[in-house]
């Protein structure tokens, strides 16, 4: 199991606009700051499950084969993702929706993040 996801952003401050806006529709907020990054997270939760960090030379890129999948609470939180998300200039990377070609249930969107990075949501609750 996972404790936690990091990214590098190329302006953080960008990114934690996007990322407050956004986060929120699955229940995710701050719940650490440091000079050079944010980390997300429910409420129920002390450690943060989401890192953004301002980018060093050589760190990782964004590209096809990664991709972050958050656990939404609800189909309806999964829209709101969206929403927020292309409202937040993100960029359509999959509707919501479901994708029967996964193991079901799966009611999921996906979006591309404003550094390129491919986030998804996904509720995994028959409706």
């Amino acid at each position: 199991m996972l404790d936690h996801v990091t990214i590098p952003v190329e302006e953080l401050d960008r990114a934690a606009k996007f990322y407050d806006e956004v986060l929120v529709a699955i229940g995710y907020r701050r719940l650490k700051e440091r000079d050079d990054g944010i980390g997300y997270g429910p409420e129920s939760r002390r450690a943060p499950v989401f890192w953004i960090l301002a980018k060093s030379p050589g760190g990782a890129v964004p590209g096809t084969g990664l991709h972050i999948s958050f656990q939404a609470p609800t189909r309806d939180s999964v829209d709101e993702f969206y929403s927020r998300a292309i409202a937040s200039g993100g960029q359509d990377a999959g509707q919501p929706g479901l994708r029967p070609q996964y193991t079901m249930p799966f009611y999921g969107a996906f979006i591309y993040d404003p550094d390129g990075y491919k986030i998804e949501a996904v509720c995994r609750l028959p409706d």
